[in-house]
């Protein structure tokens, strides 16, 4: 029941905060009669916002969940919904819907509490499957009110802001859910238990092994120890509560740690970078597909096509690389990894959009940009291509020089058999033996 509870309530949190019939429409809706804001405003003013907001407020967000124990912060992910579309239905203007796009990125920043709420609650041994269904249930509330919206607007042709008021009314039902959740007694940081080690899943740490013994000598870090960085927990040895300063240096030390790795790094290096220019992508496509309209070039449903095959891609890939990361580290240091993959993305990201999107540098348009994101994924594509064939190359290079000696070893080790062949001296050995 102490599991049971919590996790359908998160269920229904993850629903309805992902149920955004308006999401697929938003630039429709701003460049449409009842916001009457232009492209340039859309797509070069308004949206670089929330990649700004999402950045600057990432890291404070995510000590504040430690520190205020989860709950607080996930009333604080609702509140901001419910603002961002009560804005978005009622405000009119450039200055407000910049607004709309700071508290959406508020909420984004959140979405950290609802991750790691789940993992104060329950015990370890239940940590993969009730991330599985919380997943699970915010990816069918995304496609829910996606394929809600649809519906609305091509098959009932409802106005959109219909759909504005109706994701409104889902924020508000999710805005009530996180008053019934228990509040955590214990956080992976600040409020730990005394002399708690940290726990992680035995099948997690089989894994861990298993990888550390696939890399090289000098790249192993035993990731999945809770002994390390032991001086700088020894405060926490009598208490249960931290200080600021002393889980700041807590966290630096993991970190420096953790990114000793380099499969745990090149594996991270390909989530920041993927990530980033994922965010761009489905944060201007509407833009685009608005410009395939207005040409009537006949080519939109090959750019949904692809579109689709890009997401389901990149979920594969990023489900890959949540593994492999997650694989080797406990629970504490898969906060600190996580956190930290997210804000190098986000601040490529905002580099991305500073210089590309943004009017107050270059501004570019809709079509201009995409050419520029494919360059991107090309140069990431290409990079790690000559690196995973250098790897190989290096491998089977190590394994042919280090064959002739091991050859060598083993006839000078192997006992002189008279020109017999061992393994059948091993039979008849056991056949003599059985006979007599």
């Amino acid at each position: 029941m102490s599991v049971f509870f919590p996790t359908v309530l998160l269920c229904v949190y993850g629903f309805f905060t992902s149920l955004r019939p308006c999401e697929p429409f938003l630039t429709a809706y701003l460049m449409g009669p009842d916001k009457n804001l232009t492209e340039t405003q859309v797509v070069n003013e308004i949206f670089p916002v929330w990649t700004y907001s999402y950045l600057f407020l990432l890291f404070p967000i995510f000590l504040a969940t430690d520190f205020l124990c989860y709950k607080p912060v996930l009333v604080l992910q609702a509140s901001s919904l419910v603002v961002t579309y009560v804005m978005l239905w009622r405000a009119q203007g450039l200055l407000a819907m910049q607004l709309v796009e700071f508290f959406f990125g508020l909420s984004t920043a959140s979405e950290v509490a609802y991750y790691s709420y789940i993992y104060s609650v329950v015990e370890p041994e239940h940590y993969q499957r009730v991330t599985a269904y919380c997943r699970s249930v915010t990816l069918f509330g995304s496609a829910a009110g996606s394929l809600t919206g649809q519906l609305l607007v091509s098959v009932a042709e409802v106005d959109m802001v219909y759909l504005v008021i109706i994701t409104l009314a889902s924020a508000s039902v999710a805005f009530l859910v996180p008053c019934f959740l228990p509040m955590p007694k214990r956080s992976l940081f600040f409020h730990r238990r005394a002399g708690a080690e940290e726990a992680r899943p035995r099948s997690s740490s089989r894994t861990a092994t298993r990888m550390e013994k696939a890399e090289d000598s000098d790249s192993r870090v035993p990731l999945n120890r809770p002994d390390i960085s032991r001086a700088s927990r020894s405060s926490e040895a009598g208490s249960g509560s931290r200080g600021l300063v002393a889980v700041l240096r807590m966290l630096f030390d993991d970190f420096v740690q953790c990114y000793r790795c380099r499969t745990l790094l090149a594996w991270s290096l390909w989530w920041a970078l993927a990530t980033c220019g994922y965010f761009q992508i489905i944060n201007y496509s509407q833009p685009l597909w608005e410009h395939i309209f207005v040409m009537n070039t006949g080519n939109i449903w090959l750019s949904y096509s692809f579109y689709v095959l890009f997401r389901t891609t990149y979920m594969l890939l990023i489900t890959v690389a949540t593994y492999q990361v997650a694989a080797s580290l406990n629970m504490q240091r898969y906060a600190l990894v996580f956190g930290v993959n997210s804000f190098v993305a986000l601040l490529l990201q905002s580099l991305l959009t500073l210089v590309v999107v943004d009017s107050s540098v270059l501004g570019l348009k809709v079509f201009t940009q995409f050419f520029i994101y494919g360059a991107y994924f090309a140069v990431i594509s290409a990079i790690f291509l000559f690196a995973g064939l250098y790897k190989l190359a290096s491998r089977r290079h190590s394994e042919q020089k280090a064959l002739p000696g091991s050859r060598a070893q083993s006839e000078t080790d192997s006992p002189p058999t008279g020109g017999t062949d061992s393994r059948t001296c091993v039979c008849e050995g056991s056949q003599s033996s059985s006979s007599s």
